[in-house]
């Protein structure tokens, strides 16, 4: 594992999906949490620290590329290093 100093800085929004602007790579080098409403999500696609709101897929549902459908969920987010 690497020290704490080599982490860069959490971004207020990241998206797991290459094809997103907000994809930063060097961040999924490392296992990054986000607790949505004091629980601890395992699934979120997205998130936005600044304006409260994940996306997690809804489901089985594949939109006509593949890719899951997502649902956004309102809440306190907090991101963060494992």
């Amino acid at each position: 594992m690497t020290p704490v100093d080599n982490r860069p800085a959490l971004p207020d929004r990241l998206s797991a999906d290459p094809r997103s602007p907000h994809h930063v790579a060097a961040v999924f080098e490392h296992d990054v949490g986000i607790r949505f409403n004091g629980r601890d999500r395992h699934d979120v696609e997205e998130y936005c620290v600044s304006e409260g709101w994940i996306k997690v897929p809804a489901g089985k549902a594949r939109d006509r590329r593949g890719q899951p459908l997502l649902i956004t969920l309102k809440g306190q987010v907090e991101a963060y290093y494992r």
